[in-house]
């Protein structure tokens, strides 16, 4: 799973209009401002945040080369009659050549110019579409067509709820957004949406066969810089196929005030899922980025603040899920809760043999934390 990306586009105008702008994108988390060459550097000195940028020539320091703003600013180059000689479509593939990374910026005024965009995002690492009239952009044309490619679509909108009908079309979406606005407050509910706006994972029930206490060992508690709500959490296990929804300490105990910012995940050992990828809890450290996800299967990222490994009594937790046994170790305590099929919180000390949890579960194994076509047995 990629994260959806905020851009915000901030190349006209001003200085001080566009300095606006550009300070909320940063306040609001944005993963990249938008701005002709000459700006590259001012954006720079505000903070520590990607750079895109216009360029005429390809000449230009930017993180990321944007061809195709035509001379008057107002759109995109004439449509080529013949693609493979446009101007745009090899000035790309020169500046990848170079080793830059590129995107190529389409106004969508014909079907004409969505074929055109098609071509461009088959050599570019970001497509950026803009519609005369967003209503009509063919969106689900674009990602259906480049679906196989690796290039990021980001969608032109203008704010917030063009965003979210944007993030959310043909289920996956645009990999992104590139924002149009200029009052901070749309600046600021647009960057809520695109950090509320995850891919949603299929959580199923699994059966619980066998619980029992194993022992003293190193387990790891994760305190993330997010506040969870009920039903959210973290999937763990000790097979990377086999993961279990493992509940945030967001609830009052009777013994402990809660923690609401914290996963009390499991054991060193254990996998984590990250997204397009798993690691082990024990790899986890400050300034990383998590999956968290909800009983729905809708997940969204948080950053870690902190990683806690202390030694705990532990208790082994085994289930059944499409006839597969998988299994994980949790802290024995009643404030560790996995989340039942009705997506409610359960202590793992209340847990009996025939409970049904939800569980993520997916065929093949993982080499390195990516997910490989390989039999992989893990006991």
């Amino acid at each position: 799973m990629r994260g959806k990306s905020l851009w915000i586009k901030a190349d006209r105008g001003a200085w001080d209009d566009k300095l606006a702008k550009i300070t909320t994108g940063l306040e609001s988390g944005a993963d990249f401002i938008l701005v002709d060459e000459e700006d590259v550097e001012r954006v720079r000195e505000l903070g520590n945040i990607r750079v895109a940028s216009f360029s005429h020539d390809g000449e230009c320091n930017a993180d990321v080369i944007v061809i195709g703003k035509n001379s008057e600013g107002d759109g995109t180059n004439p449509l080529p009659k013949d693609f493979s000689n446009s101007r745009d479509l090899n000035q790309i593939k020169l500046l990848t050549e170079k080793g830059k990374e590129t995107a190529a910026y389409v106004v969508i005024k014909g079907k004409g110019y969505e074929e055109f965009a098609v071509a461009l995002g088959k050599i570019c690492e970001h497509l950026i579409v803009v519609g005369t009239d967003w209503k009509i952009i063919p969106l689900e044309n674009l990602i259906a067509a480049l679906r196989e490619q690796n290039v990021n679509i980001i969608a032109g909108v203008k704010n917030a709820t063009e965003a979210k009908v944007a993030l959310e079309t043909l289920e996956h979406g645009a990999d992104g957004i590139l924002l149009d606005a200029d009052d901070p407050s749309e600046i600021k509910r647009t960057a809520k949406i695109v950090e509320d706006v995850g891919v949603e994972l299929l959580l199923i029930p699994a059966k619980i066969t066998r619980v029992r206490p194993v022992g003293m060992g190193d387990r790891v508690c994760v305190d993330t810089c997010s506040l969870l709500s009920g039903g959210e959490g973290m999937l763990v296990g000790s097979q990377s196929n086999g993961l279990f929804l493992v509940h945030a300490e967001s609830e009052e105990s009777p013994y402990v005030a809660s923690r609401p910012f914290r996963v009390n995940a499991g054991t060193v050992h254990a996998y984590v899922h990250m997204g397009d990828k798993t690691k082990y809890l024990s790899e986890l450290e400050a300034g990383d980025e998590v999956l968290i996800v909800n009983s729905r299967g809708a997940s969204k990222k948080a950053i870690v603040g902190r990683v806690k490994i202390e030694r705990r009594p532990l208790m082994l937790i085994e289930a059944e899920v499409e006839g597969t046994k998988i299994k994980t170790i949790l802290q024995n305590a009643e404030t560790i809760k996995l989340v039942t099929k009705d997506g409610k919180p359960k202590a793992v000390t209340m847990l009996k043999k025939g409970d049904e949890v939800l569980a993520y579960y997916e065929g093949g194994g993982r080499h390195f934390g990516m997910k490989i076509d390989e039999t992989i047995v893990e006991k």
